[in-house]
Order: C-alpha cells, then sequence, then structure tokens
C-alpha cells in the first residue's frame, strides 16, 4: 500500500491531484475569509442603520412638535431616546460610514455626525443597579450608547443620545480549524478523482503501447474522449497500422525472395547430383542444404513477429507432454518430467512454435531434454532443460541475438536463429525467454508467462 501511494505521488496524476488540492484549498478558504468580512460588515452596517433610523425619528419629531419633543426627552419618557448628559462635553471622534448615513437622510445642511460613547452620556447611573436583587437575575449586558449632534432648521446645534440593545455578533465556524481541515480534504479527494480521470486517456495510451511492443497485431486503442485526446489516439493507431504494415511488406519481400531461390537453388542440386567426385559432391550438397535452412530460418524470422493468430486458453500439460512426444518419435532423448496442471491464454500455435525450437536446440547441443511446468505465485514457467556443456557466461546476455551461437564442437551446427525465433514467438503472446546455466550441468530455457 504504502509503495502503491509513493507510486502515485511520483506519477502525474499525483502531482495534477496536489495542485489541485492546493488551488482549490486555497480558492476555498480566501472565499471563506472574503465572506466573513462581508459578514461583518453587514452586521455592522445593520447596526449603523437601527441608529439612523431612530435619529431620523427623533430630529423629525424635533421638526414637527419642537416643545413637547423637548419635554419628553428631558423627563427620559422616550425609550432609547436621551438628552446628551449636558455634565460631558460632546466627543469629537467620528465614525465615517455612521455619519455618511446620517448625512444620506437628514441631508447635508444638517452637519449630522454620530459616534458610539460610553454608556454614562445615555444614563445618569447604570441601570438596574439595585441593592436586592431575586435569585437567578443577573444584571443584563448594558446597551449601547451612541451621540448624534445635527444642526436644527434655526441653525442651532443639538445633541441627542442614544441607547440601543447591544447586539452580538453571531460566531461563525467558517474559520474553525476541523471545518478548514474537513476543507482540504473534500479538496484533496475531488482532486485524486479529477485527476485519475484527467489522466485515463494516458493510462490507456500506456497499455496500448505495452500491447503493441509484445505484438503488432495488437488491437487499436478506443478513439474517445475530449478532442486533443482523440487525435492523440487516432495518431497512435496510424502509426500503429503503418508500422504493422512495414513489417507485413517486409515479411512479403522476404517470402517472394525465398520463394525465388527455391528454383535456382533446386537447379544447383539437380545439377550438384552429376558431379562425379563423391566427396566434392557430398560437401557441396551439404553447403547447399545449409544455404537452403539458412533461406528458412531468415524467413521465419521475418514472420516470427507477425502472427495473426486467435488467442486461445489451454491445457499447458497436454501441449507439452505432445511437443515431448513428438521430439521422441523422431529419435531425440526429450523427457515430460513434469506437468503443473494449469491453463493458460496463450497463442498456441506460437507458443508451440517456441517451445519446439528450445527443445531442438536442447537436442541439438545438449544431446536431450527434460521438458517441466512449474507454477509460481504471478506466473506460469515452462522448463526446457539440457545435459550439454553450457554456455560461457559473458555469452548469456548476447545469445538470442541473430547468428550468435556458443563456442565448441558442438556449437557448430545450426544458423544461429533459432532462440531468436523462440524469443520473438513467445513475445507475440506477452511471454518471456531466459536462458541460464544449470547448477547442475547443462542448460535451461524458461518461457514465463505472466497472468
Amino acid at each position: 500500500m504504502i509503495a502503491g501511494a509513493w507510486g502515485f505521488a511520483g506519477s502525474l496524476a499525483g502531482r495534477l491531484a496536489l495542485l489541485l488540492t492546493i488551488g482549490m484549498s486555497i480558492s476555498a478558504i480566501t472565499a471563506l475569509f472574503v465572506a466573513e468580512e462581508a459578514r461583518r460588515h453587514d452586521f455592522a452596517q445593520f447596526l449603523d442603520e437601527r441608529l439612523v433610523v431612530s435619529a431620523v425619528d427623533i430630529v423629525g419629531r424635533m421638526t414637527r412638535a419642537p416643545d413637547e419633543t423637548a419635554a419628553l426627552l428631558d423627563h427620559n419618557q422616550i425609550i432609547g431616546a436621551h438628552r446628551a448628559n449636558p455634565r460631558l462635553a460632546v466627543p469629537t471622534g467620528s465614525d465615517s460610514s455612521l455619519d455618511a448615513a446620517l448625512r444620506d437622510r437628514l441631508g447635508v445642511r444638517a452637519r449630522a455626525r454620530g459616534l458610539q460613547v460610553p454608556w454614562q452620556y445615555c444614563f445618569a447611573r447604570i441601570p438596574y443597579e439595585w441593592t436586592h436583587r431575586a435569585a437567578g437575575f443577573f444584571v443584563p449586558q448594558l446597551p449601547g450608547c451612541w451621540v448624534v449632534s445635527y444642526n436644527d432648521a434655526k441653525g442651532q446645534r443639538i445633541s441627542l443620545a442614544f441607547d440601543l440593545p447591544t447586539l452580538s455578533l453571531p460566531p461563525s465556524a467558517m474559520l474553525n480549524p476541523l471545518f478548514l481541515l474537513l476543507i482540504v480534504a473534500a479538496s484533496g479527494a475531488l482532486s485524486v478523482v479529477v485527476s485519475r480521470l484527467a489522466t485515463a486517456p494516458l493510462r490507456r495510451l500506456t497499455s496500448a503501447s505495452r500491447a503493441f511492443a509484445r505484438t503488432i497485431d495488437a488491437e487499436p486503442v478506443a478513439e474517445r474522449g475530449p478532442s486533443d485526446v482523440r487525435e492523440t489516439m487516432v495518431a497512435f493507431n496510424t502509426m500503429q497500422s503503418r508500422v504493422r504494415e512495414g513489417v507485413r511488406e517486409r515479411t512479403r519481400i522476404l517470402a517472394s525472395i525465398s520463394h525465388d531461390l527455391q528454383t535456382p537453388l533446386t537447379r544447383l542440386r539437380l545439377r550438384l547430383e552429376q558431379v562425379q567426385d563423391a566427396t566434392l559432391r557430398d560437401r557441396l550438397i551439404a553447403d547447399l542444404g545449409a544455404t537452403l535452412a539458412l533461406v528458412r530460418d531468415g524467413l521465419d524470422l521475418a514472420r516470427s513477429s507477425e502472427s495473426r493468430e486467435e488467442w486461445s486458453v489451454i491445457d499447458l500439460d497436454s501441449l507439452l507432454s505432445a511437443l515431448a512426444e513428438d521430439a521422441a518419435e523422431f529419435g531425440a532423448k526429450v523427457h515430460f518430467v513434469g506437468g503443473c496442471g494449469a491453463q493458460a491464454r496463450v497463442k498456441p500455435d506460437a507458443l508451440s512454435r517456441c517451445v519446439t525450437n528450445l527443445i531442438d536446440n536442447a537436442v541439438r547441443y545438449g544431446g536431450g531434454a527434460d521438458v517441466s511446468c512449474t507454477r509460481r505465485a504471478d506466473a506460469i514457467e515452462i522448463a526446457i532443460r539440457d545435459y550439454g556443456p553450457g554456455i560461457a557466461e559473458d555469452l548469456l546476455p548476447k545469445i538470442f541475438e541473430p547468428f550468435v551461437r556458443g563456442s565448441g564442437d558442438s556449437m557448430d551446427n545450426g544458423t544461429g536463429i533459432g532462440l531468436t525465433i523462440a524469443r520473438a514467438q513467445a513475445e507475440t503472446f506477452g511471454a518471456q525467454v531466459n536462458l541460464s546455466n544449470h547448477p547442475g550441468g547443462g542448460m535451461v530455457a524458461v518461457v514465463r508467462i505472466v497472468g
């Protein structure tokens, strides 16, 4: 799990997820901060509007019935409005937003100003300040106090005090650390989903590339998704088709050459039969046979990378035992020594040609072969072991290259293409062929079928 997470972190999808998580988290948290500031601003405007409504009401009364309103203010008979405490100087500060609201409602000529002040401007003593209180009664929070000054119609400066119930801004959970952590977690989860969806075409293209690397007859990748993705898939399929046609054209050319060579080589064989010197005739015929074998093997090598055979699920033990019996019928010391009871989805003819080439190689250079099958945790392994002299360790990495053969008298036969053909046939169905020296002597070739 840790390895998978580390692999995802280093992938394109992981990097996209990280960038999306950071971007969405910053955007969401910034939006929350902006919303919180807007909420505070709206609450402050609401508080100012309460005071402006009260001030406009009292100023209107003072304009319509100045004597009556003044008497009510002097005797504190208007709830929420009073004469400003004459013993306290009118404050000189200002509240720009409140002043603008007052000027908008009372007019510019009133030169109205408002400012929140201590409670002493509204009350001579603290309300509810009694010596005796009933149990359970708590002194409520003091109301807020504001002083509003304005010029009346006569130009006289009047100061009024207003007390309004204290309102507190309700606490917000938007800036709670747990809430912010939830935003980051949700952004991360969404980013992973989005990044996986965004890179899905890339994963499909990777799978198609791997399939095409195994066989040129791989299925074309599905051309779906956004326009730019479809263009990429179309380009990949076009490349795949052109490579396939190029390989098939090469195979057709080699097949034509091989076919055209058959006639002159056959005539040459007939003419060699007329050579009077028997020793020379036999040597020439042997050279001609080697030339024919080289032509056939070269054609097989060209065809080995192009397999249009259908996939099938086969019983490996039945196939391997049949191949071993076929080789034994021709006098070779080939034995099927152990099965694995497994079935595999392969290209049967390609697997048969691969194993047959490995058996022929073991018989030619090792005198015989033991064929076996073993089931592993993640693969099935087919082993072909011989008891010959083996191969030098420094030659093993190059042994699958065309025309490369081991050293020694027993290695002088053959064209040096058999192992190359075996590996090419195995790759058509996604298998691997490896060759190594056995600890008990001889060589062992392993065909590893994954899945």
